[in-house]
């Protein structure tokens, strides 16, 4: 069951998964946003754990569901939508959607 803290601290070891922001700047209530896509995107099992603990799987599917997957890979979410029970007609739609985004393929060479 999720702890929905208001304020969880981000672990040492996970803030390494953001090499691209100021850690004095990334905290859960400015960067909530931005701390679970890339933990649903670029999280190992120990993430994983620590983003459920922190984060209802009916908000991870509401995050998910209201992005239609952008920003997370085809794999990545076929594994979230399995955690998290979302239809996989849904997530075949949005792949697909995603294959035929120009934007979507702008750097695959």
């Amino acid at each position: 069951m999720a702890d929905t803290q208001a304020n969880p601290e981000l672990p040492d070891d996970l803030r390494g998964f953001f090499w691209d922001h100021d850690s004095e700047h990334l905290s859960w209530d400015r960067s909530r946003h931005t701390i679970v896509l890339r933990l649903l995107e670029k999280g190992g099992m120990h993430a994983v754990r620590w983003l459920r603990e922190h984060v209802s799987d009916e908000e991870i599917r509401e995050f998910i569901v209201r992005r239609r997957g952008r920003g997370i890979s085809p794999r990545r979410l076929r594994f979230w939508s399995l955690l998290v029970d979302i239809p996989r007609g849904d997530v075949d739609e949005w792949i697909e959607a995603a294959r035929h985004n120009p934007w979507q393929n702008r750097t695959a060479r």
